[in-house]
């Protein structure tokens, strides 16, 4: 067989940079490309649509590793298979294909190894055909050695590549990775796998399709209040058709319609192609430093992961300024969770199909439509003067661009705080395939609880502030005096009992411990934040459902009223039932949380047979089990950032009507410090023109604004950012109670973000955390 070109260029492709997993990807793409065409023709096909990847096992001598990749495709002709394995030949349609280039093949293989056998056949084919390309063997004369081997059905079909003489460092990497290229092309391929159904497997295992673990559809959040109130859905579809261009089939290029010849290369073959961006865009359920972003496809594979460049944003009138990270607003906090699927079929990829085209015009046409010209943020863009941006990213933006916990936001909490850690357990579970997870519904019912229990304690805090009328026949009733004030009579000795008079009242049913504990879950719901495996490795783990009683009173087997009671099942299981209405929650202050660790360690003392301590396994627990709830500096002087940014922005809006009022305010080592910290962030151009605009608030030194909130506090107060009254009150005294609440929120807040928090102690970040919680109530709601 001939095949082009020599050993020596064939070698030199395989030093072309491929990772292990994008050579395995090549080979996959051509074998999906086939079973697209046979689901195209509409033909019955036996033997399904499958893809099988065997990797070198452990152990196995150099000279016997190899990689195969088999499918089950149409096979080939002899023609046909000389065709394919001949480098920068390519009958693939560069628009429809995976396959996009002809010389995948010959730089995947020759990356991987020094000999590649091919083998092919269709069905009712005597025998498999094929070629062997031995890189150490083939000349000048470009022949490679011709192949057959005899077939044990005349039905099979389908294409064999057996990859042998592997390089050593990337034999060692597919012999460790086998579960990391599953994983890899789980997601590569996810839309694929899930859509159309075809199979790939890798080392003996089923390649799973890596899906979002994001909101359901009919998911949202209201923004804004009153008449003008917005319904912001989690999820928002993507279809947009743009008008059809003539795109060569030589080159790849894209034009007007009607021009006959290629402007790029003056072919002549061009053809009328939609072109289309579809998908999605929408809110994953948990937070992730990492991964969140847009996933950008080419005909089902993802090109793009994770991708980030929709949240940047450079200004087009300011060409020396560096791109502004829009979202999230502290990178270095929790991460984000807008994410998406775009489908860009139209737009061209690089060769190792990494990478978009990104000066191509269609790809800066997509990025317009989904985020839109100007800045996500309101208050930015109108500092800016573009108009609202009605894009469907700036949408989700808007919405959920906060973490809160709550409704508002969609965030699961547990009535204090939000729960980022226990989320991303629960994603990894939902990724695993735990059929409790796949649905929303547990992040929705801690979304729900949190909101509810902030607005009991809410409640509670203004019952026990106002004053309250004694309930006088109560009182009497309780000494044993009726209303009227006379006592009553004394009880009749003991032989007048049976009088025949009175009725005996009937024996009541004893009621049983399953009895008992049926009545608590049936007046109970689930607490999510405090349900999951409870335990360390040095006394195991309890799988625990904890349920919040509410209306009626927690005993134990002896009857003695307990706040936490733990109920153990069979299979390690438990059920904690908490009495949300005893009063060392409601009047002490104990959390219970701490009180559930204290039943659990008990527990997990008797059954483990342990001589730690409960104060030991309590730590161990809280440490291992409940990190949403450990104070670390990290974490709480990242809440304090994002909730200070989003304050400077809302305050930003405000002082647009007066910029120079609040620019006097500022002392000379304050301005010292803006200008620094517009230099810092590449805004070089605005220490130029700082006071005429209001954008220089960004920039301040955190207790300026505290600064500026005292000294003009007419301009934030009333609804304007916070809801606290001070025009609309006449009494002097009562503004300044109102005014003094907020700051003192504030100062706490910004000290923290002014100095370094790793030395702060525990009590110094718990009352940050408090501030944090409660000057989030005393902001307005946005509109």
């Amino acid at each position: 067989m001939k095949i082009t070109p020599s050993s020596r260029i064939l070698k030199m492709l395989g030093e072309i940079e491929f990772d292990e997993w994008q050579c395995v990807a090549e080979l996959v793409d051509n074998a999906f490309d086939d079973f697209t065409e046979i689901m195209k023709s509409g033909v019955p096909w036996a033997g399904g649509f499958k893809v099988s990847v065997s990797l070198p096992s452990h152990g196995a001598k150099s000279h016997e590793a190899k990689v195969v990749i088999q499918d089950t495709g149409r096979g080939m002709s002899y023609e046909e298979l000389e065709l394919a394995v001949r480098a920068g030949w390519s009958n693939n349609d560069r628009f429809d294909k995976l396959g996009l280039f002809g010389m995948g093949f010959n730089v995947s293989t020759a990356r991987l190894g020094r000999r590649t056998r091919v083998l092919t056949t269709r069905a009712g084919d005597p025998h498999w055909i094929g070629v062997e390309i031995d890189l150490d063997r083939i000349g000048d004369d470009f022949e490679a050695e011709d192949i057959s081997e005899p077939k044990a059905e005349p039905n099979e079909h389908g294409t064999k590549i057996e990859i042998s003489r592997l390089h050593p460092d990337r034999a060692d990497w597919l012999t460790r990775n086998a579960a990391n290229l599953r994983s890899t092309l789980g997601r590569a391929y996810s839309y694929i796998l899930d859509e159309k159904g075809y199979e790939l497997w890798v080392g003996g295992q089923r390649v799973k399709p890596k899906r979002h673990c994001r909101w359901g559809d009919d998911r949202h959040v209201i923004f804004g209040g009153g008449a003008s109130s917005e319904r912001i859905p989690a999820y928002i579809e993507i279809d947009e058709r743009f008008e059809p261009a003539d795109a060569c089939v030589d080159c790849g290029n894209w034009q007007i319609p009607n021009k006959g010849k290629c402007e790029q290369c003056e072919g002549e073959r061009l053809t009328l192609r939609d072109r289309r961006i579809h998908g999605w865009l929408g809110i994953q359920r948990h937070l992730h430093k990492r991964e969140y972003g847009i996933d950008f496809l080419r005909n089902g594979r993802k090109i793009l992961q994770w991708d980030k460049r929709l949240f940047e944003w450079s200004n087009p009138n300011d060409p020396q300024g560096l791109v502004d990270i829009e979202y999230p607003v502290e990178m270095a906090h929790q991460g984000g969770r807008i994410i998406g699927e775009i489908h860009l079929d139209h737009v061209p990829v690089t060769y190792q199909k990494n990478a978009f085209e990104y000066g191509d015009r269609s790809w800066r046409a997509a990025i317009d439509y989904l985020r839109g010209p100007g800045p996500l943020q309101p208050e930015k863009a109108k500092r800016l003067g573009y108009l609202e941006n009605p894009s469907p990213l700036a949408r989700l933006f808007k919405g959920y661009r906060r973490n809160d916990a709550g409704l508002r936001y969609l965030i699961p909490g547990d009535g204090a705080r939000p729960i980022h850690d226990t989320t991303r357990r629960w994603a990894d579970l939902f990724h695993r395939g735990d059929a409790e997870y796949q649905t929303d519904q547990l992040w929705w019912n801690a979304v729900v609880a949190h909101d509810s229990q902030g607005k009991k304690a809410k409640l509670d805090i203004a019952q026990n502030n106002s004053p309250v009328r004694p309930d006088e026949a109560a009182v009497l009733d309780a000494l044993g005096i009726d209303v009227s004030g006379s006592r009553p009579s004394p009880s009749k000795p003991d032989d007048d009992a049976s009088d025949s008079s009175t009725a005996k009242a009937p024996p009541t049913k004893k009621e049983t411990a399953q009895d008992r504990l049926a009545r608590y879950r049936a007046n109970s719901r689930a607490m999510p934040e405090l349900s999951r495996d409870f335990g360390s490795p040095k006394v195991g783990f309890l799988q625990v459902e904890t349920r919040l009683l509410k209306g009626a009173q927690l005993t134990d087997d002896l009857g003695l009223v307990t706040p936490v009671l733990i109920a153990q099942s069979a299979g390690g299981r438990a059920t904690a039932f908490i009495d949300g209405d005893h009063e060392v929650f409601s009047k002490l202050g104990v959390e219970p949380a701490d009180l559930l660790l204290v039943e659990l360690a008990t527990v997990l003392k008797v059954k483990a047979e342990t001589g730690l301590t409960h104060a030991q396994l309590v730590a161990d627990l809280r440490a291992i089990c409940l990190p949403d709830h450990a104070l670390k500096a990290d974490v709480v002087a990242g809440e304090a950032r994002e909730l200070l940014t989003d304050l400077r922005m809302r305050m930003a809006s405000r002082v647009d009507i007066d910029p120079p009022r609040a620019y006097q305010y500022l002392s000379p080592d304050e301005l010292t410090a803006t200008e620094n910290a517009m230099i810092a962030n590449g805004q070089v151009a605005l220490t130029g023109r700082l006071g005429e605009t209001s954008e220089f608030l960004m920039y301040v030194p955190p207790l300026f604004t505290v600064k500026l909130l005292e000294s003009w506090p007419e301009a934030f107060m009333d609804g304007n950012v916070f809801v606290g009254p001070y025009t609309s009150v006449s009494a002097m005294s009562a503004r300044r109670i109102s005014l003094a609440r907020v700051v003192g929120y504030l100062t706490d807040i910004a000290t923290l973000v002014s100095f370094d928090s790793s030395d702060l102690s525990p009590q110094q970040l718990l009352r940050t955390r408090l501030s944090i919680r409660l000057l989030s109530d005393e902001i307005a709601s946005e509109s």
